[in-house]
This record gives structure tokens, sequence and C-alpha cells, in this order.
């Protein structure tokens, strides 16, 4: 039989080249309305698919719904056409290409839920056709190209590496940073042979800057549960520093900035009220996961991540040392927190610590407020509070401030001489002083 693969691969990179592959993005959220965006942008034809039939209706309209995508260039591609947004799964059929961005959470238990992923991989396994490249980027443990979408995909009849090109590429998107951004992000690309990695290096050629091949789709998986196990562990580690000079009465913010003075030999990181966001909670444990299915217990991921864990429940207790200081109890105490989202200057509430703080807050009898100019309401399960603007806040009262996430907008200048207590966890009032400050 001849083996047809270099010509589908050929004729592949030909029109990915030229432009005239007709590309698709599976998942429509903050990693990929932004790729569809990019590729639209470089003139592929391009079709964005989501379950979300509101969202789908948004973005048609120009609405990047939140996303880091400036309104101005999803009004001019969903405009002119080049940008599509559906519901209709079988327009799969159409196109030469399909990058998977969907979500990939924890479940309870700390396992794996590869639920969207193989939702959107049964899909593409209806509409898979010769030529066809799939590129999975949602954030994964090392195997599941191999053991799970490869498959899936080959129940089909076509095989991988040759009749269809398959390939892992890591999202590796910072929601909220203007600086790095999907097009100037290095692009690490693993594919399950020689064929599909130069297919899937081509693609991403056309839209990013630099892009990386590693020998495998196993090896891409892992880069992005080491950058993010990287990130955890350190944190982690600043974290326990941070409880460890609270003890010690050491100014953890000033043994910090001391320290990155080295030129060499050290990376500063920074205490927090715990870890939020889509990635730095959730990765590590893909991969510990992963290891337990070998035999091998990852005592350092644990480790951190049980530290991480324990640091919104140690914000509490600031909360109520510094209330008893005062002779105040916490019941009915009235605590308001500027700042829920799980970084600064974003909307995402995602695995945000300050939404954990605040349960705890509530369960020891507390009266809870937030200010957050990026998240209008929260709700999430019995967590249901209205956002209340900084100044109504002042005006309402309140007996202590928490400063949960450094927003570029909020006065932290008026946050620090009209509140009558502030637990500060992200050192966001660094240079003031006073008795009712009390730091991280």
């Amino acid at each position: 039989m001849v083996n047809t693969a270099p010509t589908l691969q050929q004729d592949l990179i030909d029109r990915l080249r030229a432009r005239s592959a007709r590309v698709g993005v599976i998942g429509l959220g903050y990693v990929g309305l932004p790729l569809a965006v990019e590729f639209a942008r470089a003139g592929f034809e391009t079709i964005g698919f989501d379950v979300d039939v509101g969202k789908v209706r948004r973005i048609s309209g120009g609405d990047p719904c939140g996303v880091d995508v400036a309104r101005s260039d999803v009004e001019a591609l969903t405009g002119n056409g080049r940008l599509t947004a559906t519901t209709d799964f079988a327009r799969l059929e159409a196109l030469d290409s399909v990058n998977i961005c969907v979500p990939t959470p924890l479940r309870k238990t700390k396992d794996p839920d590869l639920s969207y992923v193989v939702a959107a991989v049964e899909e593409i396994a209806k509409h898979l056709h010769v030529g066809q490249l799939i590129v999975l980027e949602s954030t994964t443990y090392p195997g599941t190209v191999d053991e799970v979408v490869r498959p899936m995909l080959e129940a089909s009849g076509l095989r991988g590496g040759e009749d269809f090109f398959l390939a892992f590429s890591p999202e590796r998107v910072d929601p909220g940073n203007t600086k790095w951004t999907t097009a100037n992000i290095p692009k690490v690309v693993g594919g399950i042979d020689v064929a599909s990695t130069a297919a899937a290096k081509t693609l991403y050629e056309q839209i990013v800057t630099e892009v990386v091949a590693v020998s495998s789709p196993r090896v891409a998986e892992m880069v992005k549960l080491l950058e993010n196990t990287f990130r955890a562990v350190n944190i982690g580690l600043v974290n326990e520093l941070a409880l460890m000079c609270h003890e010690l009465e050491v100014d953890v913010w000033e043994v910090i900035d001391a320290a990155n003075t080295k030129p060499f030999g050290f990376m500063p990181f920074y205490p927090g009220p715990g870890l939020g966001g889509h990635c730095i909670p959730i990765d590590p444990y893909y991969l510990s996961w992963k290891a337990r299915q070998k035999g091998f217990e990852s005592q350092f991921i644990e480790l951190a991540g049980h530290i991480n864990a324990s640091m919104p429940r140690f914000v509490v207790e600031r909360v109520i040392k510094a209330l008893g200081d005062e002779r105040k109890p916490l019941r009915a105490a009235r605590v308001h927190l500027f700042g829920v989202a799980y970084k600064s200057d974003v909307g995402d509430v995602r695995e945000s610590p300050a939404l954990d703080i605040a349960q705890l807050l509530l369960r020891a009898g507390a009266i809870v407020s937030y200010s957050d100019p990026h998240v209008p309401t929260v709700n999430q399960g019995e967590l249901v509070l209205v956002e209340v603007a900084p100044e109504a806040a002042f005006e309402r009262g309140f007996d202590c401030a928490i400063i949960t996430t450094s927003h570029r907008e909020f006065d932290y200048g008026m946050i620090a001489s009209r509140s009558p207590l502030v637990v500060d966890t992200r050192n966001a009032l660094k240079g003031m002083s006073g008795a009712h400050i009390h730091r991280l």
C-alpha cells in the first residue's frame, strides 16, 4: 500500500503557508478566542465552536465576552467573515485544522476531569477526514494525546500520522498580561510523529513569533505542567516563609526585596492569600495524579498544595487577631474585601482564594461585603454577593478591610487612611504605616 502521508503533509503545509487553509478552534474562552482572532487576523478563514449559545451569539455580534481581545478586532473579523462563531459541529468536516481549547478542571477528588476534551474529540471524530490536523491545547497529564485522543480519533478507521495529523501544544495564556500575548509567547509543539510535528509547527508559525518543536506529545504535555508546578512549589515555599516570618516578627516583603538584589541565583516569588486561576492551583495535581498511576509519590507538589491551600485560613486568623486587639469578635463583625478576582486587573474568580476567605468569614458569623471593579456579582453555590463600590463601602462602614486582590483601580491611600483595620495580603500598602495596618 502506498504511503500517502508525505503528500498529505506537504499539501497541508502548502495551504497553511498560503493562508488558504480553513482552521477551527473548539472552545471560545480565554485561550480559544484569542487564538481564533490571531488566525483570522492572519488571513485564515476561521470558525470558532462553542456549546454556549449565548456566547456564540455575543461573539458573532462583536462582543469578546470579557476575554483579553479588543472588541474592535472581533467586530472587524466577524464583520468581514474571517471569523465565524457557531454551535454547529458539523462544520468541522470542512476544516483543514482544528485546535481544542476546552477546560480541563479537577474533580472534587483532585483527579483530572477530561470530559470536555472527550466531548470535543467525539465531535471531531464524527467529521474527521484525510489530511486533517488536530491539535490539543487544553492542559492535561502526559499521555493524554496517546492514550485518550488518538484512540478515539482512530476509531473512525483513519490512522494517525498516515491519514491525519495529531499534536499537542500547551496554552500559555496569562490573562490580563498586555506584554505577553498569544502572538508573542513562544509556542511549544509535539506531534505523534515527525509529519504531525511539522504540520503543527507550520500552523503556529503563521501567527506566533517563535515555535519550539519537541520530540513527542508527552514532552509537550509535561512542559506546561513543569511551568506551573515550578510556580506552585515556589509560591508554596514563599508562603511558608511568610508564615515563619510572622512568627519571627520579620517583614517577609522586606526580606524578598533585599534578596532580589542578588544578580544571580535568585528569582523572587511573593506570598499571598492563596492560589487562584485556571492553571497554577490545578495543573500540579494533574502531574501528581499521573505520577501516582506509576507508583511515584510527588512529595514536593503535595506539600506545596497543602501550604497554598492553608493560606485563606491564615488570612482569617490574621483578621481575628486584628479585631481581637481592638476587643472585637469576628462574629457579627463587618469585613470588607477589596478584590475577589484571583489576580489583579482581571475579572476571573476561578479558584480565587478571596472566595475561600469570604466563605470562612461567613461561616464564622462575619458580615461580608466586597469591592471589585471587574466582578459585579459573586454567585458560587452558597456564596452570593453583590459588589459595593469603595466609596459606598466606606460610607456604609466596616470593621476590617482585607486587600485580597491588588487591582490598579483601587485607591490604596484611601483604603489605608479610611479603614479602621486593614489586613494587606498583597503588600499593596507598601511604604504606608500605621498600627491599624497588618501585613501578611
